[in-house]
């Protein structure tokens, strides 16, 4: 018979044994956690992604969404008795996600070479009230973006005085395209555009008053501010052939208005 002490003595392969399953329960309990945690993780990236808020990877932030053609929109300006020898290269609808559209009519020569442009803007909240509109101006009138444009007087329109502009610099006797800007404030609205009609100065100031003379509304959707400002004017409308008063503003004041903005 054994001693007592014989049957509760515990041999050197339960030791190893116990000592083995110790080991392998602190080495997988880590790697459980580090799993655990990683599903975590993982469960709440595809819940980001499925949400739409998964932030964008790099350095660069995501570019806003701009201005895009909308071909289904329809045109809410035109331009009254037009002269026959126009060719009208398009109308163009642009609008921005934060509320801003541009109504852009464009005139090219029978070589297909740009001709005029008038531009609406309806501004929405997209507009920057730090940028100079002449910027914007420049590069409608394809000047580079180091161009800049200085005042070359003023013209009486339907819409009231409408300040011109010309590429700074520009040599007086060479007869350059003349730019144009008239903006509101109630409603928000800017009208601006080129033109590049007509043999002397003078003349391409009178296709400019006649243009903006002859411009309509066609519909102001629900816009009431809008449709009142084209009523206004409309009161003050001149025929294009009694043009030779729109440079009323062009004498002695010319010189104070020709700084380089």
């Amino acid at each position: 018979m054994q001693p007592p002490e014989a049957s509760t003595a515990v041999s050197p392969t339960q030791i190893h044994l116990a000592l083995a399953a110790f080991a392998d329960e602190v080495v997988g309990t880590p790697a459980r956690l580090f799993a655990y945690v990683g599903a975590l993780a993982l469960f709440a990236i595809l819940a980001l992604a499925a949400l739409g808020q998964l932030p964008e990877l790099g350095d660069e932030p995501a570019e806003k969404p701009g201005w895009s053609e909308a071909s289904r929109s329809q045109p809410a300006f035109a331009l009254s008795k037009p002269d026959t020898s126009e060719k009208t290269a398009s109308y163009i609808i642009l609008r921005h996600p934060e509320g801003g559209r541009r109504d852009v009519m464009r005139w090219a020569s029978e070589a297909d070479k740009p001709l005029a442009e008038l531009e609406i803007y309806r501004e929405g909240g997209e507009f920057d009230l730090a940028r100079p509109a002449t910027a914007d101006l420049a590069i409608q009138m394809g000047l580079g973006t180091a161009d800049t444009l200085e005042q070359a007087g003023l013209i009486d329109t339907k819409f009231g005085p409408v300040a011109l502009f010309r590429p700074t610099g520009a040599d007086k006797g060479t007869l350059s395209c003349l730019g144009y800007l008239k903006r509101s404030e109630e409603p928000a609205l800017q009208i601006s555009g080129f033109s590049c009609q007509g043999d002397t100065m003078p003349a391409r100031r009178a296709a400019i008053a006649c243009t903006l003379n002859r411009l309509t509304l066609l519909t102001s959707g629900n816009e009431p501010k809008l449709a009142e400002l084209f009523s206004r004017a409309e009161l003050k409308r001149r025929a294009c052939d009694s043009q030779g008063a729109s440079d009323w503003l062009l004498g002695a004041a010319n010189a104070q208005l020709r700084g380089a903005l």
